[in-house]
């Protein structure tokens, strides 16, 4: 069929182009070129008029032309041309030689391809007119144009696709959604090939399409988006204006049903029911509940609230926005004992109201709420929650002070035990009756030690002492007048030598630990034994103070330069309680003006008998004499330090110390043995030597036969240790003498014995006692680590027998 439609078409437009052909005109272009139109050119006619020179018909060749032959365009004609074949016609442009071909004797031209006008709608050529001798150009080079010419072989086109487009839910009939526009490839000036118009395939019971605009636009009043929120439409675009034979395209465009808040919250269920123990503290959540919409987003929001006063005072309902529901707490504490159940009507509404929709129904639901308060074992309460005792402080010890009341609010109304909270009374001023709740005094009071005492009474269940409830108890502590008054001060106050009668002494005042409630008023006398006084009187100037006046003409610190005055104090009760207080008034010497010089009885009798001038030479000379013994003493100093600087060198600096450690006595090779023996080797005391008196070798000793056991120094007769004897000596003097100088901590040697020492050896070696009493062969049981020490005393006791012998 498709076919049979396409040879219909190429049949129509070959006629349409003969007919085209038969009605063309002829069409004569002068051309001017280098030359035309000069003064003398044949080519110039009488009057100005320019001779005709290209004769050809207006071009057009079909598109998409599929026939076996090349199509005929047309042809080119100069007027100069007779027909003889004289004449040589040539084009060049574009297509020349390859798309269009030219019959150079008629000027004839073909197209030898299929052409596109929507690729390419005209070309533009140039036509030439030589002569076939001497090809010369007879015709100046003319442009001329083939415009392809267009057929209905596009269709239309939707470019924009996917189409996408929304419309409000219950929007009115012909609501505008969207426009869709197609596109067609086909020549707009030509025909009828590029007029689209517009129609709707699928979804024409609710949209409907403008033909020309292709804007669609709602087709019902009642799209609801909770029924179909998308539908899917399919348009039609179609050529020719939609006339037999055009050519069509279609697209599907989506559309969206948007929402609007057209249905009301709703509640599920018509009742809803919790429980929460009556111990809950206020704010915590018994449950929750959520009213439906069926619309989305914003039209969904809603706000929750109590409808009933009860509701209002006992709970509260606050809204989740990320769950939107509602959320009920409790605002006051619940009583299991006061009420089981609360019933709560609880209303939803939604929080953004269309009023194009009013008219729909009421956008709000209720609900009832039942919350069940369940009972628990809730420990005692304080009745009534009074925090506030007081006592007087001379309270006897077991006094009552008051009487606290605590009663278990559940059924079984459980019998209530006291006590007191010790970390809040740890002295145990007070105490409690556990059972009556009587709080007692428990030691005595002192309102001016504590005026105040904040303890803790515990009350709990006789049976379950986990149930416990603490009340915060003040007791004050009322003032009784339990303390005399006493003088602010310890007073103490002067008065001249020549003082006058009813001269002002000193302000007395005083102090009272008390307090009463109506204020201090004391009163101010001279104490009974002060009655004879008749140098000073009291006056009391009815403000709590007292003034003392002198009584006499002038005073004698010679003759008593102190007065003690006691003034007794008394309060004004009750009970009035009073002391007495000493006065210490003391006779000054006083200048011209009044101003105190001097109170001391003594200073004065040295002031009658030395003048200035003399205390200042007294205590001149002193000062001189304190500076002459400085100077002594320094002097001495000096010359002792000086002496002890020409003697030797101090040996306590000499102290050097050497950190290296010897490799013991089985080191051997470190030294030569016989070098240190040498050291000790001193000439043995013989008979005939030394004549040894009683300090050498005691009486009854032989000197010749006594050997020495061991190495030891022994003076030699021809040595003279006078010089270090006396160096000794000399130190030990200074050191006795100078008590102002600290001991040393010293190691000072001396590697000189004396002789004649009073005091024996205390070694059980080192002895006077010939090798004949000591037996050293036991060091060779002691191991390898005496061998050294056993072999140098054995060897001694060979070398010692040998001599004997």
């Amino acid at each position: 069929m498709a076919k049979g439609l396409q040879g219909f078409l190429w049949t129509m437009l070959l006629l349409f182009c003969a007919i085209q052909e038969l009605g063309s005109w002829a069409m004569h272009t002068a051309v001017e070129g280098p030359g035309l139109g000069q003064p003398g050119d044949p080519a110039l006619l009488a009057g100005g008029r320019v001779k005709r020179g290209w004769v050809w018909n207006q071009f057009f060749v079909v598109e998409e032309y599929t026939g076996t032959e090349p199509l005929y365009v047309g042809k080119i004609h100069s007027d100069s041309d007779e027909g003889d074949g004289s004449i040589k016609y040539t084009i060049s442009g574009e297509g020349a030689g390859t798309i269009f071909l030219i019959d150079e004797i008629t000027g004839d031209i073909h197209a030898t391809e299929r052409l596109d006008r929507e690729q390419k709608t005209f070309y533009t050529l140039r036509a030439q007119a030589r002569d076939r001798q001497t090809d010369q150009l007879l015709e100046p080079e003319s442009e001329f144009i083939i415009k392809v010419q267009d057929i209905n072989d596009s269709e239309p086109r939707f470019l924009e696709g996917p189409y996408i487009g929304s419309v409000a839910e219950l929007s009115p009939i012909g609501t505008s959604v969207m426009q869709v526009m197609a596109s067609d490839a086909d020549d707009p000036t030509y025909g009828s090939s590029a007029r689209v118009v517009y129609s709707v395939l699928e979804g024409e019971q609710h949209f409907t399409v403008d033909s020309k605009t292709g804007v669609i636009r709602t087709a019902v009043a009642d799209l609801d988006r909770e029924t179909q929120d998308r539908y899917e439409v399919v348009i039609r675009a179609t050529d020719m204006a939609g006339q037999l034979g055009g050519l069509s395209g279609s697209t599907t465009v989506t559309i969206v049903v948007t929402d609007v808040n057209d249905n009301p919250p709703r509640f599920p269920q018509k009742m809803y029911q919790f429980s929460i123990v009556e111990t809950a503290p206020v704010g915590t959540a018994i449950g929750r509940v959520k009213a439906e919409d069926s619309d989305v987003g914003e039209n969904t929001d809603m706000t929750y609230q109590v409808k009933d006063e009860e509701g209002v005072e006992m709970f509260k309902v606050t809204t989740d926005s990320n769950t939107q529901e509602a959320v009920i707490t409790v605002q006051k504490p619940l009583d299991y004992e006061s009420k089981k159940v609360h019933t709560v009507v609880v209303e939803a509404l939604n929080k953004f109201v269309d009023p194009r929709f009013v008219d729909l129904g009421t956008f709000r639901d209720q609900t009832i709420v039942r919350v069940s308060v369940l009972d628990v074992d809730e420990p005692p309460e304080f009745r009534p929650p009074s925090n506030l005792m007081e006592v007087q402080e001379d309270a006897h010890v077991g006094s009552v002070v008051g009487v606290v009341t605590a009663l278990d609010p559940d059924t079984a109304n459980h019998p209530v035990r006291y006590a007191i909270d010790r970390s809040t009374d740890a002295e145990r001023i007070f105490d409690i009756d556990a059972k009556t709740g009587a709080i007692v005094t428990g030691k005595v009071l002192d309102r001016e030690t504590a005026g105040w005492h904040n303890i803790t009474v515990l009350a709990m269940e006789a049976d379950n002492h986990s149930q416990v409830s603490r009340a915060s108890l003040r007791i004050r502590i009322l003032d009784v007048n339990d303390n005399p008054p006493e003088l602010a001060t310890p007073y103490e106050a002067s008065v001249c030598e020549d003082a006058k009668p009813g001269q002002l002494i000193q302000t007395i005042s005083v102090v009272d630990r008390d307090e009463p409630q109506s204020g201090h008023r004391f009163y101010f006398t001279l104490a009974p034994e002060a009655t004879n006084n008749h140098h000073f009187s009291l006056l009391d100037i009815q403000d709590n103070t007292a003034a003392v006046h002198t009584q006499r003409v002038g005073f004698n610190r010679q003759e008593q330069d102190v007065f003690l005055l006691p003034i007794l104090v008394v309060d004004s009760g009750p009970p009035a309680l009073s002391s007495t207080g000493t006065l210490t008034i003391r006779v000054c010497g006083c200048d011209s003006n009044g101003a105190i010089q001097s109170c001391n009885s003594t200073a004065y009798v040295v002031s009658a008998t030395l003048s200035p001038g003399a205390l200042i030479a007294l205590l001149v000379c002193i000062l001189i004499l304190v500076v002459l013994v400085l100077l002594i003493l320094t002097l001495k100093r000096h010359h002792k330090s000086h002496l002890t600087s020409e003697d030797d060198e101090d040996m306590r600096d000499n102290v050097i110390k050497y950190n290296d450690e010897g490799g013991g006595e089985q080191d051997t090779e470190a030294y030569d043995m016989s070098a240190l023996r040498s050291l000790y080797d001193f000439s043995e005391i013989k008979g005939g030597d030394g004549g040894g008196g009683p300090g050498e070798g005691g009486p009854g000793r032989n000197p010749a036969s006594e050997l020495h056991a061991l190495p030891q120094w022994v003076q030699s007769p021809d040595l003279d240790f006078s010089v270090f004897r006396d160096y000794i000596c000399r130190k030990v003097e200074q050191a006795d003498e100078d008590l102002s100088v600290p001991p040393y901590d010293s190691f000072q040697t001396y590697a000189f014995e004396g002789s004649d020492s009073p005091v024996p050896s205390l070694s059980s070696i080192n002895t006077w006692s010939s090798g004949s009493e000591q037996d050293f062969s036991y060091l060779g049981g002691w191991g390898p680590r005496f061998r050294q020490l056993a072999a140098l005393y054995a060897g001694r006791r060979g070398e010692e027998d040998s001599e004997e012998s």
